[in-house]
């Protein structure tokens, strides 16, 4: 079976936290999947979000190819990943079909070069000297789940040795090191990138408020990571191996920059 004749027999779910707020439109994560549905990689797109409409539940039944290929739009293999997404497509999952979930954005490998670039991007907007400024990597954090934080180091080391930055570090909101306590030790122009996968609170209102409490005019927040340029890329690159990996010998599928 070709790559395409097999891309035929499949679905993607993009599964995302969402947001239920009477402003939320969660058009992030819609865009993505227009994206990713132009590549043409498998037969059908849909989105689903734990917190939002349509449900995972929803999202899942409204597709027909047997086998369906799921990827979590978040930024850590956490409670949501692990835990929720698995019990929500095991209830949806009545006609048994092959579900596939794949690794959480944040643990693509092709990540932190993502981040790497927004970052960048901003502070030679902001005029900085990339080589002189510091680059914060501020996620959600959790006092009783080590995956948030653990993801973010692992990426901000990965950055690290880049040697891009002076110097690249990490803050937290609901476990230390808090932002305050992170940029207390940082001198000079630093960017902040939040690691958030959607358009929710944490990175359109939470961020922005700890920045602005900090009172520096050195400090830029590159907004969160879910909705940047280059998301698409990613998850369609991780879609096409695994469309792939059912049929090895393709030559013929559909490829990604």
């Amino acid at each position: 079976m070709s790559a395409k004749d097999n891309a035929a027999e499949v679905a993607l779910l993009i599964a995302a936290h969402g947001e239920r707020s009477p402003n939320a439109t969660n058009e992030g994560v819609k865009r993505i999947a227009r994206a990713v549905s132009a590549y043409g990689l498998v037969s059908e797109v849909a989105v689903g979000f734990i917190n939002g409409v349509p449900t995972i539940g929803e999202a899942f039944a409204a597709l027909a190819a047997p086998r369906v290929i799921v990827y979590p739009l978040f930024a850590s293999s956490g409670y949501f990943t692990r835990d929720r997404l698995v019990q929500l497509l095991d209830v949806a999952n009545e006609e048994g079909r092959d579900v596939d979930v794949l690794p959480p954005l944040g643990l693509d490998p092709r990540f932190p070069d993502l981040v790497l670039d927004r970052a960048a991007i901003v502070a030679r907007e902001e005029r900085f000297a990339l080589d002189a400024s510091t680059l914060i990597l501020l996620a959600h954090g959790s006092r009783r789940n080590s995956a948030s934080r653990e993801a973010t180091e692992q990426v901000a080391r990965a950055i690290e040795h880049r040697a891009v930055f002076r110097s690249v570090g990490i803050a937290l909101l609901e476990e230390r090191p808090f932002l305050d306590e992170a940029m207390a030790l940082v001198q000079g122009p630093a960017v902040v990138v939040g690691m958030f996968s959607g358009e929710g609170m944490h990175g359109a209102s939470d961020a922005p408020r700890l920045i602005a409490e900090l009172n520096r005019n050195d400090i830029v927040y590159a907004g969160a990571i879910g909705g940047v340029v280059g998301v698409d890329d990613l998850v369609a690159g991780s879609v096409t191996e695994a469309v792939r990996r059912v049929a090895p010998d393709a030559r013929d599928g559909p490829t990604t920059s």
